[in-house]
């Protein structure tokens, strides 16, 4: 091997240089992981070249035996990894070595901190892959050639984990990559063929590529075990989800998991099932523990690999999987499909179709199963995942039924805030003559808790779903019913609560009417440009007024969201409600003032608007409003002088 370009220096991307740091103090404690990871990169590396061959057979050079090789050197302190895959460019290299090219990286590295224990879990959740050699090493070099490329334009890599590493064009007669680690002081025992063995069983025996490694032959006169030049396979190199369920350990699946989701944790539950009939098929799907940094970009679908007849054919097959089930993780294998599939025969086959449908069942059973037999489980996954699934109850209306029996919301129930209540939940706790479903949507948990609009449900005891994720506003314009009870937001039209109100409750409405109509047609004035409507509040018990939308308008909760986006919202003016019985309506009664009864009528409806958690037109208005209504009660006030 010699070179034959000029060697070149190049700068990591800042957060390379910073996740380095980070693993090699935060997952010392884990390393031989390291291991996992170069062996998982080689086996994708083989992967992607037999489905590339298939439309050019040239790539394989005439050696169409793929093999992952790993050997150690004693003396020279290294453990190579090596495969025969798809091999890297230049620029290839500096693509995927150099950056790190995902979306949540700088929010990633945020989060990271001086608790190595979370650090750990949270360098999981991102993915660790090649960069976890410099847990063990402190040198790494990385000698590769694309297949198909001239041997003359491979490529050598090396870095010691700091600020740079250099390039250079070297030649490799054969295609693929060696990843060769410089152990780092006190790391001897890995220089071991018997503990390179086990690490490989442990982690990597599902991997579907040979790993080779030289058989060792005790040395009875010397007393040690000696190299051979005789190759022997380390792993079962069988595609594990061919297999039978009986035979498959838990530990294996835990194992296979983290290889196709890159995943350090184990994952929270799966389903695997072998399908025939019109189409014959294999799924293994995995839900993950934790959310990927990700999770919220819609266009990044990392979850599932495609196999056909257990070739390899691509990863991230969208067309097999929901946009709002991208969590998941797994592998879908087919008989029937053809070798050279792509992504757009993907986008019109109706086999293709058949699985998708398929498989979104399965998951969808695999949850309900986790609800009802594993509820803590499930609220693990409610909490990573709640608000993608979500997703689904807008998106997909054939769904819709399923995944409102799955849906989990805080509730007037539980006062922990916790996202743990069902509708079911809530049906099995509706009160005699209760009709509806009543919820209420909010910006956050505390705007919800703390509405006015709770205070006429508080004192009956009537439960309130408190929905306060934004995609909320969109599911409950989805989702119109639940078994045949109608759901009824609280912050928009007239509140009629039929057989849960008090008889008297009535009455009293009609005497305030009455009594308050002058207070009300002044109020009304005076918030012409700011209220489409001023009344009697059948909602309140404490706050002096609230703000409610129109009954066939969007919730003032919406249109905040929705202006918040930068999208244009019709305007409209919400009604603004009074308590009859609170003080400071009483004291209008009495204002003659119309100055201060203007500036009264605007206090209020700014309070109102302040109370569910929105934000004023003019703030300095209502600050001036405020000092000038607490200077009139301050020089009305009588003197208060204690005396012993």
């Amino acid at each position: 091997m010699t070179t034959t370009a000029s060697k070149e220096t190049l700068g990591f991307q800042t957060e390379v240089t910073q996740l380095l740091h980070l693993m090699v103090h935060s997952l010392y404690g884990n390393k031989e992981i390291f291991l996992r990871e170069l062996v998982s990169n080689a086996s994708d590396a083989c992967d992607k070249l037999r489905f590339e061959s298939l439309s050019n057979s040239a790539l394989l050079e005439g050696d169409t035996e793929f093999r992952i090789r790993v050997s150690y050197d004693r003396a020279a302190r290294t453990i190579t990894v090596s495969d025969n895959g798809i091999g890297m460019s230049r620029q290839e290299v500096i693509d995927n070595i150099g950056t790190i090219a995902r979306s949540g990286t700088r929010e990633f590295l945020r989060q990271l901190g001086a608790d190595a224990a979370k650090n750990a879990q949270l360098i999981g959740q991102f993915g660790v892959g090649f960069y976890s050699s410099f847990i063990v090493a402190d040198h790494v070099t990385v000698v590769t050639r694309r297949a198909g490329a001239p041997a003359g334009e491979a490529v050598r890599w090396e870095s010691r984990g700091e600020a740079e590493y250099t390039i250079e064009t070297v030649e490799k007669a054969e295609r693929g990559t060696d990843v060769i680690l410089h152990l780092r002081e006190g790391e001897d025992e890995l220089l071991d063929g018997d503990r390179l063995r086990d690490i490989l069983r442990k982690y990597s025996d599902h991997i579907t590529v040979p790993i080779l490694m030289k058989k060792e032959v005790w040395d009875s006169d010397a007393k040690v075990r000696t190299v051979t030049d005789e190759d022997e396979q380390v792993n079962q190199a069988s595609a594990l989800w061919a297999r039978p369920k009986s035979e498959i350990t838990e530990q294996q699946y835990h194992e296979f998991y983290r290889h196709v989701a890159h995943d350090f944790d184990d994952p929270l539950a799966w389903t695997h099932a072998h399908v025939e009939g019109r189409l014959e098929y294999t799924l293994l799907l995995f839900i993950p523990r934790r959310a990927p940094f990700d999770l919220w970009d819609r266009t990044q679908r990392r979850g599932i690999k495609l196999y056909v007849r257990r070739v390899f054919i691509m990863d991230n097959a969208e067309q097999l999987m929901p946009v709002w089930l991208r969590f998941v993780r797994g592998i879908v294998d087919s008989a029937d499909l053809p070798l050279n599939v792509s992504r757009e025969i993907l986008q019109q086959s109706a086999d293709v179709a058949a699985i998708r449908q398929a498989a979104t069942k399965r998951v969808l059973g695999l949850l309900e199963e986790l609800a009802g037999k594993e509820p803590e489980k499930y609220a693990t996954f409610w909490k990573e995942f709640g608000r993608v699934l979500k997703e689904g109850v807008v998106d997909d209306a054939a769904y819709r039924e399923r995944l409102a029996k799955l849906l989990r919301f805080s509730s007037t129930h539980d006062e922990s805030g916790e996202q743990t209540v069902s509708l079911a939940d809530y049906v099995g706790r509706m009160k005699d003559g209760q009709t509806e479903i009543y919820f209420l949507t909010a910006d956050g948990l505390a705007a919800a808790r703390h509405s006015p609009h709770l205070e006429r449900f508080r004192k009956l005891g009537v439960e309130v779903l408190l929905m306060h994720d934004p995609i909320d506003e969109w599911v409950m314009s989805a989702l119109t019913e639940f078994e045949g009870r109608r759901f009824r937001s609280i912050t928009q039209g007239d509140l009629d609560l039929g057989a849960l109100e008090d008889p008297q409750a009535k009455q009293d409405e009609e005497r305030q009417q009455t009594e308050l109509r002058d207070v009300v047609d002044r109020m009304k004035r005076a918030l012409a440009e700011r209220a489409s409507d001023v009344r009697i509040s059948r909602r309140l018990t404490d706050s002096p007024a609230c703000v409610v939308a129109d009954a066939h308008g969007i919730s003032t909760n919406l249109e905040r969201i929705l202006k918040s986006a930068g999208r244009q919202v019709p305007s409209s003016r919400p009604i603004l409600e009074i308590n009859p019985d609170h003080p400071l309506i009483q004291r209008l009664k009495d204002e003659t003032s119309d100055e201060l009864f203007n500036d009264w009528s605007q206090v209020l409806f700014d309070q109102a608007i302040l109370a569910e958690g929105g934000q004023l037109d003019e703030p300095a208005a209502f600050v001036r409003r405020l000092n000038t209504l607490t200077l009139a009660l301050a020089g009305e006030a009588k003197p208060k002088i204690w005396t012993p």
